[in-house]
């Protein structure tokens, strides 16, 4: 009978206890329901910066090395700087066969004068021999006349003829050598043409070689932290080989991949709250810039083809990005790619 009276006794204490457990369960239930119902939260989210590659635009060997894993930089400031003998001794061989060039330029135009002060000889040859074909012919009508008159013999008037002759043959000889004298003018011309042209492709490529030369020296694009690094002093790197990649440590963003279903009440502008995984007791405030024209599924490699036969729905995901406010309290210790929850207000 004792016992059966404890009993009677304990019963409203595990009663009481089990209320109170379903009102905290149901309480704490309800927060999760409201949280839920007000907000949009993923955990599909990431710090984001910019990284730039260090690419070289010239092949060779690397023949000094400035920087080390992780190291800081400045934008402009000298990295990596390529062994350059073999480009300069192209250069010196190159200037050698520009000054040779050059002689063949002042060749060709050298000629070309030559030509030119024999077209104008052979135009004096020309009226001089029209004056002497010209005399010829007023002696020859004064020795018809004369021989008509029987003051001269017929030898000296054949004579007479014979010089006109030879006057208007010497005349179309000239006007021969003045044809020729203009077509060789032209080949002359072409020639210096081409000598010119020659030339140019020479200096043009005088040039592109210094450009190179230039191109033996990598700057930083930009200021930031070195990454890894992918080359050692003495190796061989090909143009475009990446040898490390500058990660600006001075601006941070979130990029947060939302549902579809998410997206309703989510627009530029609005405020969000983000915490990064890293440092939970560290509360971050951000604001949207912008939201993809695409999904993140249109990005990748082997964007779904959903006309085919196999077709399964499957949510898709939209990158939106997150300007964090009061950057500069926090850039020391963000590191792009670190993991954050984004939470935004729906109300």
């Amino acid at each position: 009978m004792e016992a059966k009276a404890n009993k009677k006794k304990k019963s409203p204490v595990r009663t009481i206890v089990l209320v109170l457990v379903l009102l905290v369960a149901g309480y704490f239930g309800y927060q999760k329901i409201a949280f839920a119902v007000n907000h949009e939260t993923t955990d599909n989210a990431q710090v984001e910066t910019q990284i730039t590659p260090v690419l070289p635009r010239v092949a060779g060997f690397v023949k000094t090395l400035n920087v080390k894993d992780y190291d800081s930089v400045k934008a402009g400031q000298l990295v990596v700087e390529l062994d350059d003998a073999e480009l300069q001794t192209q250069l010196q061989e190159m200037e050698a066969d520009y000054r040779q060039a050059e002689v063949d330029v002042i060749n060709a135009k050298a000629a070309l004068n030559n030509a030119v002060v024999t077209l104008r000889v052979n135009k004096g040859n020309i009226d001089l021999n029209q004056m002497r074909m010209q005399k010829a012919e007023d002696d020859l009508k004064r020795d018809q006349n004369l021989f008509n008159d029987q003051a001269i013999t017929r030898k000296q008037l054949d004579d007479s003829k014979f010089v006109l002759q030879t006057a208007a043959q010497q005349v179309d000889n000239s006007k021969t050598d003045l044809t020729a004298a203009q077509s060789r003018i032209a080949v002359l011309q072409a020639g210096v043409s081409k000598a010119e042209a020659a030339l140019g492709v020479k200096k043009a490529k005088i040039d592109e070689t210094k450009l190179k030369l230039t191109y033996t020296k990598v700057f930083a694009p930009q200021a930031g932290k070195i990454g890894k690094k992918n080359v050692s002093e003495g190796q061989y790197v090909q143009a475009g080989t990446p040898l490390f990649s500058i990660v600006n440590d001075t601006t941070y963003w979130v990029v947060a991949n939302f549902k579809e279903n998410q997206l309703r009440k989510l627009h530029p502008g609005k405020e969000v709250d983000i915490e990064v995984d890293a440092y939970p007791d560290m509360k971050l405030k951000g604001r949207i810039e912008s939201l993809s024209e695409a999904t993140g599924a249109k990005f990748s490699l082997l964007p779904p083809d959903n006309a085919s036969g196999n077709f399964v729905k499957v949510t898709q995901r939209v990158p939106v990005k997150i300007q964090i406010e009061d950057m500069g309290k926090y850039k020391s210790v963000l590191r792009a790619g670190l993991s954050v929850n984004v939470v935004a207000e729906t109300k």
